[in-house]
């Protein structure tokens, strides 16, 4: 086999090993590698800015309290200085950036949106530390959400796309594990500079604009990450899939020797997708069905992580000792994932989504009864693992269930939901906690995590295992 073009059937034309068919034929019987793995490196390390930035909402917030420029309390919906606003407007961008902006990945490409998202947010929160009234702060940390809501479903598609059928779930779970460790860090950081003013600029400033630097890695991490040969061929760039998925086989081929063949290809439409093809069968029971888990999801993964340092307060906790027991409980985070990665390929991933999120019920539960340090510590970390495990699974199995003609909408739309429901969720916690305390809080978690499990569990497709193609159809 020639090694300049190892994917290549003799005599195949550059148009016909370009078609969606081929490509999908030749991605899909890659082995593991380490310029796979090096791929999936690159995209997460890009995604770590994106965490930090996820995760830094709830631990700021003793510093913004300090300040006197959020209150924990909330008047109402559009109450400015109730820190539910704060959650809230980043959500709100959240799901601007999903809904709204989800396709442009599909129009105009991974490698591009990628970038551009990853630079928008940067700049974003670059502007947001120096503000000083809370109006412009909630503006800017909308702004700061559109790019990231824009990235986190970018990310998806491309490892999705780019990583064959054996290896999807591990390479999920690597991702995750990567990005996951920004929540300590950020905590950690949180933990030394919000109770401190350093050179007279307030703590939860700084933690802003360490997260700003994310613009610095934009453009190298743009260079070392190939586009995906998958929306190349479907958007009928045949010559030029071609022309990437050789560069990819002749650097795996080039490291573990010659490739196999491909295997027959299945026929693959080409062309460009639209999102009203999610709401006709077979995708809109799965269109339905991520949209409700996406919606009642939110309420485990964000109600915890950004209200913990509000709810241990709110227990008589004070702000130094809360954020120790925050970082402390955030050093879980990346287990979730890594344990994952014994198991990603081998349990099937609808199981794996609706089990982690009935852990999470459970242990919201637990959680709301500990009262000692020990306990609170404890439980909180093994919480988070759990949350950690469920990110996981959802990010991997909500991308494998779409074509990719327009798999960026479908995902950017199903997860907007969860968007939306944190905008709305953060006044309900905070609400809730007013009226009934942290165990009323955990209550209303446990149920809305219940609801979510059971709707993956008896409508979710099994997917494990199975190539993109034969997913979708």
């Amino acid at each position: 086999m020639n090694i300049l073009t190892p994917g290549r059937q003799p005599g195949a034309t550059p148009a016909l090993a370009g078609s969606p068919a081929a490509i999908a034929a030749r991605l899909d019987r890659l082995p593991a590698s380490r310029y796979g793995w090096r791929i999936v490196l690159l995209l997460s390390l890009g995604g770590c800015f994106e965490f930090y930035d996820l995760f830094y909402t709830a631990y700021v917030a003793p510093g913004l309290y300090r300040e006197g420029l959020f209150t924990r309390t909330t008047t109402g919906l559009f109450d400015l200085h109730g820190f539910a606003s704060f959650v809230a407007s980043f959500f709100a961008g959240l799901f601007i950036g999903t809904i709204g902006f989800g396709r442009v990945a599909d129009r105009f490409g991974r490698r591009r949106v990628f970038t551009i998202s990853l630079l928008w947010y940067s700049l974003a929160n670059l502007v947001l530390a120096f503000q000083a009234d809370a109006p412009w702060i909630l503006f800017w940390r909308f702004m700061a959400g559109i790019g990231v809501g824009v990235e986190l479903v970018t990310i998806d598609t491309y490892i999705a796309e780019l990583v064959p059928p054996a290896q999807r779930g591990r390479a999920f779970a690597v991702n995750q594990t990567i990005l996951f460790c920004m929540v300590p860090l950020v905590a950690l950081i949180a933990w030394l500079l919000v109770p401190r003013d350093p050179f007279g600029f307030a703590g939860w400033r700084w933690v802003v604009l360490i997260g700003a630097t994310g613009a610095l890695a934009a453009w190298w991490l743009r260079r070392a990450i190939p586009e995906s040969p998958r929306w190349l061929a479907q958007h009928g760039q045949a010559e030029e899939a071609d022309r990437v998925m050789t560069g990819i086989e002749a650097k795996v081929a080039a490291e573990l020797g010659p490739l196999p063949p491909p295997a027959p290809a299945a026929e693959v439409p080409a062309g460009a997708g639209r999102l009203a093809e999610a709401f006709q069968p077979p995708y809109r029971t799965r269109t339905i069905m991520m949209s409700v888990f996406s919606l009642l999801q939110t309420v485990g993964f964000y109600g915890f992580g950004n209200w913990v340092p509000t709810l241990l307060l709110a227990e008589g906790i004070n702000v130094t000792t809360s954020l120790l027991y925050t970082f402390l409980i955030a050093l879980a985070g990346p287990f979730g994932p890594l344990g994952a990665a014994l198991i990603a390929d081998r349990v099937e991933r609808k199981w794996q989504v609706a089990g982690a999120a009935a852990t999470v019920a459970l242990l919201g539960l637990v959680f709301a009864t500990q009262r000692d340090a020990v306990g609170i510590v404890l439980c909180g970390m093994a919480l988070t693992i759990a949350n950690a495990f469920m990110s996981y699974a959802l990010h991997a199995y909500q991308p494998e269930l779409f074509p990719t003609r327009f798999r960026a909408s479908a995902v950017g739309f199903v997860y907007s939901w969860s968007r939306l429901s944190a905008v709305f969720s953060g006044y309900a916690i905070a609400f809730t906690l007013g009226l009934g305390g942290v165990p009323a809080v955990f209550a209303m978690i446990a149920g809305a995590m219940a609801v979510a499990a059971g709707v993956v569990a008896v409508w979710g497709p099994r997917v494990t295992g199975r190539g993109l193609e034969s997913i979708s159809h």
